[in-house]
């Protein structure tokens, strides 16, 4: 066990899932599934396509309702919390699908991002009362800050329709971690990434873990996710079927099973 994981094990965990299920019709797209999150920590969730790792994303998000079990976020349940309310508390996302505000530079898209994080209203913007101002002003120091982190502060007047696919993918990433997350989930983050730029993402990944920020990442690429993840959770429709770090799931006899159709 690594230093950073032995840290982390006498906090209660960020994240628990106990008993979640989610149907869609006669199909059970998640079943009873448990887990749990611990802070400062990067998680992978695979399994072949349509075992469940999107709706389950969108169970913790928000998107879809708890009908089945119990998701506690930060000591919290999220029964029936709106998805801005989830997002000021502390979860914040990416998507399989690049989300951007096209029309708007890369700056303003990462003052967007901030949008649960501040304040004023209507009229105290209207006129441009101090605390306003100041406000504003955090704000656009915060958004530079993101962009070199990500590495794109070169490009803030850019537009972000006019990006390389790549830095589109480093843009939305910036514009999550704008929210300020405790809990940033990933769907997907290399699709469409060459192998130089995945690896750099892979070294991104680990470096907002390093800044505190607990990580849910479901991603294809099984190079970067073994590489950059603490503990992997499999799912097989629906079901988790293996939990554990990276090595011991690459042996596990029911995860060979769900991807290959072979237990040896």
């Amino acid at each position: 066990m690594s230093e950073h994981e032995k840290s982390q094990t006498d906090n209660p965990p960020l994240l628990e899932i106990k008993k979640v299920s989610k149907s869609f019709g006669g199909v059970q797209a998640v079943r009873n599934v448990s887990f749990s999150l611990a802070p400062a920590t990067i998680t992978g969730l695979i399994g072949p396509n349509g075992a469940g790792k999107t709706t389950l994303f969108n169970l913790i998000t928000g998107v879809f309702p708890t009908i089945s079990g119990h998701i506690t976020f930060d000591g919290q349940t999220n029964h029936k919390t709106p998805i801005n309310e989830l997002v000021r508390r502390g979860i914040s996302r990416t998507f399989q699908n690049v989300e951007l505000f096209e029309s708007m530079s890369v700056f303003e898209n990462i003052l967007v991002g901030q949008h649960t994080r501040t304040r004023c209203g209507i009229w105290a913007s209207i006129f441009r009362l101090p605390y306003v101002q100041k406000e504003e002003q955090k704000a656009r120091q915060k958004a530079m800050a993101l962009l070199e982190f990500v590495g794109l502060e070169p490009y803030a007047e850019q537009k972000s329709s006019d990006l390389p696919f790549g830095w589109q993918r480093l843009l939305e990433l910036a514009r999550a971690l704008a929210a300020q997350p405790k809990l940033l989930l990933l769907d997907e983050p290399a699709a469409g990434l060459n192998i130089v730029e995945t690896v750099q993402l892979g070294e991104l990944i680990k470096k907002i873990r390093n800044h505190g920020i607990a990580i849910l990442l479901v991603e294809h690429d099984m190079s970067l996710t073994m590489t950059v993840s603490d503990k992997i959770i499999v799912l097989d429709q629906g079901v988790k079927i293996a939990e554990g770090r990276p090595r011991q799931v690459q042996k596990d006899e029911a995860v060979i099973k769900a991807y290959l159709g072979t237990a040896g």
